[in-house]
């Protein structure tokens, strides 16, 4: 199936995805990790069956230098032995609050005790956010159908620069 609508190409869809995009970039200058962001941004497109998304997100990991075996184990991550302490917190956030209408009381005291653990205030902030934008970038893309396997690393920096 090909796009519905291309969000580029339209005018204001234009507009709205530079300044989105630019709210974006605050979370990506933080003091979070830039692979803690792509691990997460990866895990909440994987969630929300982005294809678009997700193949933004595994390439900007692979061009930071993120390998190929934590790319390929971030859906199973429970299940695997290559995350730190402190992603898998991250993780788990970005999970439950993806994940918002499967559990009632959303994120957990227990994940939300490992991410304070793990993370500064601003760090927090940035992980929050990160994860109610890339929630927001998903459902943009999955309403118009925008489909994964054309993204080259740096598409995203370059639209804030056209």
């Amino acid at each position: 199936m090909d796009a519905r609508f291309n969000l580029f190409e339209n005018e204001f869809a234009a507009k709205f995805t530079k300044r989105f995009a630019n709210a974006g970039l605050l979370i990506a200058q933080s003091a979070l990790p830039k692979t803690t962001q792509e691990l997460v941004a990866l895990r909440v497109s994987q969630i929300n069956g982005c294809g678009w998304c997700v193949d933004a997100h595994a390439k900007e990991a692979a061009a930071a230098g993120e390998t190929a075996v934590r790319l390929s184990l971030v859906a199973v991550w429970r299940e695997a032995t290559v995350f730190t302490e402190a992603e898998r917190a991250a993780l788990a956030l970005a999970e439950e609050g993806t994940r918002l209408a499967d559990a009632h009381q959303g994120v957990s005291d227990e994940t939300w005790d490992q991410v304070r653990k793990h993370y500064d205030d601003d760090q927090v902030a940035a992980l929050v956010t990160s994860v109610a934008m890339v929630n927001a970038a998903n459902r943009l893309a999955v309403i118009v159908h925008q489909k994964g396997g054309s993204y080259e690393p740096g598409m995203f920096a370059n639209h804030l620069s056209n």
